[in-house]
């Protein structure tokens, strides 16, 4: 089976692999700040979904920190000012907070010259009419990607989880951004407790057949983490886990079914994800990513 990478489209885009920057805009997100309740998502850490951004240092710093880290992966043939990097917004809800400045802090990030991509991480509740503009006018600089966190198109799941929006509240942004010349990736959460393996290839059909079609899609292993409220209830009651609960195996077939429903042309951003060592209480195997993505890479080749 032939998919479409991230790192391949970056590479035909731009000659050479482009690195992401994982950075926080200093927003919070309604799920925290009593607007809609309080901790967040109940599989979200601390972090907010961001535990290895760069941390809430001014943006330059954040930005520098974020490029030491990430440069040791980069061949030294690669010369510093030849480096390009994609300015990713991952903790928290990056369009929460006032336009104005979430317009500076990202034109901060977008204008310098080895950004040649912005991200930004949010909900689909969170982007206002002047948010959407906003976003837009910067996309007329240089790429502007939109990351929505549906994780499932299942209300009963998602009101368990406390997402706090429903699918139609999803679909009309989806539909704003497209309209505003946004390129749209949705993040999708395998293994939610109470979904059975049909359910959430229901999620991913769903995704495969918006129009305009899906610019990309990160699935995310359901990571159990300490200090969460799932993270509380494996510890007290694991067998709420099971029935969703994954071997190596049988998340890589999962997997592999997920992606031959989706159209040629959606990017595949991420197939599994990171689980900070120290917090993962479960799966444990998830924890060795390296065996992780071959063994799903594997999978994909031979699929």
């Amino acid at each position: 089976m032939k998919i479409l990478t991230i790192s391949e489209y970056m590479k035909q885009k731009y000659g050479q692999k482009v690195y992401r920057l994982s950075l926080s805009s200093g927003c919070t997100c309604p799920n925290r700040d009593g607007t809609l309740g309080w901790g967040g998502c109940a599989f979200c850490s601390a972090g907010g979904s961001g535990d290895f951004a760069a941390g809430a240092a001014p943006l330059e710093e954040q930005i520098e920190t974020a490029k030491r880290r990430v440069d040791a992966k980069i061949s030294a043939s690669v010369r510093p000012e030849d480096r390009k990097y994609i300015a990713y917004f991952q903790s928290y809800t990056n369009t929460y907070g006032d336009t104005g400045r979430l317009r500076r802090l990202f034109m901060d990030a977008i204008t310098r010259p080895e950004i040649v991509t912005l991200s930004v991480g949010t909900r689909p509740d969170c982007l206002e009419p002047d948010k959407v503009q906003m976003l837009a006018e910067l996309n007329r600089i240089k790429p502007v990607w939109v990351e929505l966190g549906l994780q499932t198109i299942h209300e009963q799941t998602a009101d368990a989880f406390h997402r706090g929006y429903s699918l139609p509240v999803f679909l009309d942004s989806y539909r704003r951004l497209k309209q505003a010349g946004l390129a749209v990736i949705v993040h999708v959460i395998l293994g939610l407790p109470g979904e059975s393996r049909e359910d959430m290839l229901e999620t991913v059909r769903f995704l495969a057949g918006l129009n305009p079609w899906l610019d990309g899609i990160k699935l995310q292993l359901l990571h159990i983490l300490k200090g969460t409220e799932y993270g509380s209830l494996y510890e007290k009651e694991p067998s709420v886990f099971q029935a969703s609960g994954f071997t190596l195996e049988s998340y890589c077939d999962l997997v592999v079914d997920c992606l031959k429903l989706l159209p040629p042309e959606t990017v595949i951003h991420r197939l599994t994800g990171d689980g900070p060592k120290k917090l993962l209480l479960a799966p444990k195997w998830s924890a060795d990513k390296k065996r992780v993505l071959n063994e799903l890479n594997r999978r994909i080749r031979e699929a």
